[in-house]
């Protein structure tokens, strides 16, 4: 098919706030061997572009300097060696950048098919969490049937992702947020309890849910602010799995003496510097284990906001103001 001589992308001319966003134009991703170029529908927005918007989340060396790491949309195009994608298929997508514009070049081993019944906006919401609850709460921290977990930041995305597979493959779930309605909807979602950090302690809370045992797996996406907390409710053998640090990286006077007592493993990744055959091997899980789940209707994106792809700087700000319970997610027209 014929393509445009230049596309729409969203440009960072400077770091800083939402505001240095601009709509600019320019040339299409070239597609490397192993790719595949994706005539973009939708965008997911997460907190790495946040970061990276704000100087602190450079993007990797090979990688597009635009925003934007999950998208839905049309394979237009194939790199060398691709086979397992055809022109016309409609995929969603892990970018390793670029995802804020009209065409997305990726890796095929970071791209599935659309959900059966999904659309470009239900796609557009599903990589960025579903990759990263997968290989930090399933493949490292190793949730299984009949554990119980902490999920932190359950009304955001990641936590609106992890509580629901945590529940569908038979965990025990407590999340916390940050109001009364943002718990009621962790709790609509399949959590045992939700709990308001702002009006409760959580450690306390657990070690009275659990009659003191503590929980197998902590999902933590605070960091330093949470790190000695997070191991006391731990129970033997559990597993603190930390994904970004939202309170802070670093952890001054924290008594380790539980890792050693109770057995703890400390662990956490974040997924952009992760190697293709990484991903790829977190998107084989996923295609055989999470879509029939999204396909059955057992589990869901959680979706608070489609933006028009103009208005992105109203869909940062929304973003930085933690009031949303859910996905932020593009459209392009």
């Amino acid at each position: 098919m014929p393509f445009p001589a230049e596309m729409r992308f969203i440009d960072l001319p400077s770091f800083g706030a939402p505001e240095v966003m601009v709509t600019a134009k320019g040339p299409l991703p070239a597609i490397r061997p192993g790719e595949i170029l994706v005539k973009v529908e939708a965008a997911g927005v997460n907190r790495p572009d946040v970061a990276q918007r704000s100087g602190n989340y450079p993007p990797p060396k090979d990688a597009s300097p635009i925003l934007g790491l999950e998208i839905a949309g049309e394979v237009v195009a194939l790199g060398e060696g691709v086979r397992e994608f055809k022109p016309g298929d409609k995929v969603c997508a892990l970018a390793n950048g670029g995802g804020y514009a009209e065409y997305c070049a990726v890796p095929a081993g970071q791209a599935l098919p659309w959900p059966k019944g999904y659309d470009a906006v239900k796609a557009a919401a599903l990589p960025e969490t579903f990759f990263t609850v997968w290989a930090n709460l399933f493949q490292m921290a190793g949730l299984t049937e009949g554990e119980s977990v902490l999920i932190h930041g359950g009304s955001s995305g990641i936590g609106t992702t992890a509580i629901q597979l945590a529940r569908a493959f038979g965990a025990t779930v407590y999340a916390t947020a940050g109001s009364k309605e943002k718990c009621e909807a962790c709790e609509r979602l399949g959590a045992k309890l939700g709990i308001d950090y702002k009006a409760e302690d959580f450690a306390e809370v657990i070690r009275q849910e659990t009659g003191g045992k503590g929980v197998d797996v902590v999902l933590d996406m605070i960091g330093a602010a949470y790190f000695e907390k997070n191991l006391s409710v731990l129970a033997k053998d559990g597993c603190l799995s930390i994904i970004a640090f939202l309170g802070g990286n670093t952890a001054e006077k924290v008594n380790l003496t539980p890792i050693m007592v109770k057995r703890l493993t400390v662990t956490g990744s974040t997924m952009r510097p992760r190697t293709a055959e990484e991903k790829r091997a977190i998107r084989d899980d996923l295609l055989a284990q999470v879509w029939p789940l999204l396909e059955e209707g057992r589990v869901a994106p959680v979706i608070h906001s489609v933006l028009p792809f103009d208005r992105v700087v109203e869909a940062h700000r929304l973003m930085e103001t933690s009031s949303h319970i859910g996905k932020i997610v593009l459209k392009l027209s």
